[in-house]
């Protein structure tokens, strides 16, 4: 009738037709024609058709169950192959590092070795010990994200200063590590101030940055970004090894890695592309790649150009960097910490880190001894408080302080160290809050901010 098909040949005098039927569904059709006997089909032709289709529409969706089933198992199969591979790379960069870490711990006690070489072995465990860090990192933020517990803490996030920020952070690492690797920055003249996560777009661009640094043996890195509309397109660019097509489908996958065999020359847990996808998509964006094996690759990413219209106040930095160490004496008198921790070693090296300095320190090993101790005729200049701990935990402490001491400044310390974590004890009555492992750095820091007082 549409005039869509053309006809060729004769009309048929006669034709019979039954639906082929797929569960509750019509999925074609069987019809057989006549074209002399306009009466050679009666009721007894329609029923043996029907039967017929019946046993066709069996035969179709056997075949597609068998199918389905194949590919289910194939799926199932693949799936099982990654995580096994994504287990064996997980133990190895976790048992690696272990490795240096306890082997050089080990020889740090042998009395043959020079200072200079203890120093080389400090510096390995240090080392070996930031890799774990950021391969926990990495497995809670993959955890957080396959259980929808990743939020977005929106703020002022000026990009030109961020993507300085990053300049500056890698322009000595490519010095050291790739000598024959330029890092370049191409960014706008005018900065444009957006409202976004900022520990996520820097999670993003470290990861990618990181990644090109990785992959890139002579040439150049070149990262920046530029507006178009309403977005802001981020770029990552790099004269590295390139990835094959078949690769660049998949390699934004959990537990997918380009390479997984023994003879792989890179560490890593393979978890730095999926995360900062799913980062990008969590901030509005979308993420893609470009690459020719040989040529190098171009990460792209999009943001919402979401502008900033009226003057937002910064927010308190607490991630502190500083270096400063506390003063030797403050206001002519020695100062009185109570360092509440259940856990031995902890208590160590917080008692390590401060030895030398004109401090007075004191240990609770639980919350309830803490809140004692402050009921009682100790008068301390500032506490640290662990918030894991049996009993009464380092929360319910605080809690129990601040009933009766408003004043006395009260730092968390913890292993949690999760997002959301750092509210809890705000909430709690903490002025501040320090994540585990603690650097020596920001400790000394946030001791020092808080006596100065």
């Amino acid at each position: 009738e549409q005039g869509v098909i053309d006809q060729i040949g004769n009309m048929c005098e006669v034709w019979l037709g039954v639906p082929l039927i797929s569960g509750q569904e019509a999925i074609g059709a069987v019809v057989v024609q006549h074209y002399e006997n306009p009466d050679v089909y009666d009721e007894g032709s329609k029923e043996v058709l029907e039967y017929v289709s019946r046993q066709i529409s069996l035969a179709i969706q056997r075949s597609k169950t068998i199918q389905h089933l194949m590919a289910a198992k194939e799926k199932a199969q693949e799936s099982d192959r990654l995580k096994s591979a994504f287990l064996a790379n997980i133990s190895h960069e976790i048992r690696t590092p272990m490795n240096s870490i306890l082997g050089f711990a080990e020889l740090l006690e042998k009395p043959q070795f020079t200072g200079g070489q203890k120093s080389h072995f400090i510096d390995t465990i240090q080392k070996s010990g930031e890799r774990m860090l950021n391969l926990i990192n990495d497995i809670i933020d993959i955890s957080k994200i396959e259980s929808g517990q990743m939020t977005v803490n929106e703020e002022r996030v000026d990009i030109n200063e961020t993507m300085q920020f990053m300049m500056d952070l890698f322009s000595a690492e490519f010095q050291k590590n790739k000598p024959d690797v330029e890092l370049k920055l191409n960014i706008p003249k005018k900065s444009i101030v957006i409202k976004t996560d900022k520990e996520k777009l820097h999670s993003i661009l470290i990861n990618l940055i990181k990644n090109a640094e990785k992959f890139t043996t002579e040439g150049f890195v070149e990262f920046g970004y530029r507006k178009e509309g309403e977005l802001l397109i981020f770029f990552v660019r790099d004269t590295g090894y390139g990835i094959p097509a078949e690769k660049q489908a998949r390699m934004f996958e959990r537990f997918v890695q380009a390479n997984t065999s023994l003879s792989r020359p890179h560490e890593g847990s393979g978890l730095g592309l999926s995360i900062t996808k799913a980062f990008v998509e969590l901030l509005g964006g979308n993420i893609n790649v470009e690459s020719r094996p040989g040529k190098g690759s171009v990460f792209y990413f999009s943001l919402p150009a979401k502008c900033e219209k009226k003057q937002i106040q910064e927010p308190e930095n607490n991630n502190l960097q500083s270096t400063k160490t506390p003063s030797s004496q403050y206001s002519g008198y020695v100062p009185r910490i109570l360092v509440a921790e259940d856990d031995k070693e902890s208590y160590k090296l917080i008692y390590y880190i401060l030895a030398g300095k004109n401090i007075e320190l004191h240990h609770a090993g639980k919350g309830e001894d803490a809140v004692r101790a402050c009921r009682g005729t100790q008068d301390f200049d500032l506490i640290l408080m662990d918030v894991k701990m049996p009993g009464v935990d380092g929360l319910m402490a605080t809690r129990q302080i601040r009933e009766f001491n408003k004043d006395v400044p009260i730092i968390a310390q913890t292993a949690h160290a999760l997002e959301g974590d750092r509210e809890k004890a705000l909430d709690a009555g903490c002025n501040d809050y320090i994540p585990k492992p603690i650097s020596r750095d920001n400790l000394l820091a946030l001791i020092d901010k808080y006596l100065s007082r």
